[in-house]
């Protein structure tokens, strides 16, 4: 069953310096946390991936003040999940689930708004997360984001979507949204997919940075230097990419999008607008 409505929203800019290392330009890059509001017949909204919430921009997180400071993290109460929830004219016990692609800090800073909803991700990234094994899981995951989450997790079980290994069907969802394992960047990252009545929307989370990588051409330096220094599996991740772009490159009736492209984030608004015209 297809979801009833797409809300794309910015749940988190972020202004790097070192714009032209980034395709900017300006001296600082622009990012943004693209996120989904789905609206469902039987279960309430779906929220795929939170950005950053309200403990994080009142500095109560407990968020590395290096980490925000490099990243050039905005931190703006606007453009929390809650508060474009509510600006759209719900409430936050409207959203009854969250799928989320991975657990880093600009993915689930968000978790704590929500406290009602059950949290959907892949084992491994739970795993990860809740017992980080390396320096960089004990530097990524914030503790207090994840404290509280009603987990659903899942491991690939079988299920299969256009040929790659899937959970095609989230418990207790009834509208089709299901996780893509697209592991690398995380030791369990996913993307997210959506059937909108008029194809197949993949969430791909930070399985890559930049459009040009679903595209075929090489992204900007800084891109691909951050890729590879995030990923907890290099390769893994590599793997991820070529496996998108291949979805990309077969099937029209799919449309594929990352976390923090602006552009890819702003033709979606720009569908939006024309649809309310």
């Amino acid at each position: 069953m297809a979801v009833r409505a797409v809300h794309h929203v910015n749940c988190g800019t972020m202004c790097p310096l070192g714009g032209p290392l980034f395709g900017s330009g300006g001296w600082k890059a622009r990012l943004v946390a693209h996120c989904l509001l789905l609206e469902t017949d039987k279960d309430g909204l779906v929220l795929v991936d939170t950005g950053y919430g309200m403990q994080d921009v009142q500095h109560t997180s407990g968020l590395h003040r290096s980490t925000t400071l490099a990243i050039g993290a905005v931190l703006d109460p606007a453009e929390t999940a809650i508060a474009q929830v509510e600006a759209l004219g719900f409430k936050a016990s409207d959203v009854r689930h969250i799928v989320v692609t991975h657990l880093d800090m600009d993915h689930a800073g968000g978790l704590p708004d929500f406290q009602g909803a059950k949290v959907h991700l892949h084992a491994r990234e739970h795993i990860a997360a809740v017992a980080p094994t390396t320096f960089m899981e004990r530097r990524r995951y914030v503790a207090s984001q994840l404290a509280g989450a009603r987990w659903e997790v899942y491991a690939e079980d079988g299920d299969t979507w256009r040929g790659l290994p899937a959970i095609t069907k989230l418990r207790g969802v009834d509208a089709d949204i299901g996780l893509l394992p697209m592991h690398g960047h995380t030791r369990g990252h996913s993307a997210v997919l959506v059937n909108s009545g008029s194809g197949w929307l993949v969430h791909a989370g930070d399985a890559y940075f930049h459009r040009a990588t679903v595209e075929g051409r090489k992204p900007p330096i800084g891109f691909r230097a951050f890729e590879s220094t995030m990923a907890i599996d290099d390769p893994q991740r590599r793997a991820s990419a070529a496996a998108l772009r291949q979805l990309h490159a077969t099937y029209p009736d799919v449309d594929i999008f990352c976390s923090h492209d602006p552009s890819e984030l702003a033709r979606f608004a720009t569908k939006d607008a024309r649809g309310a015209a």
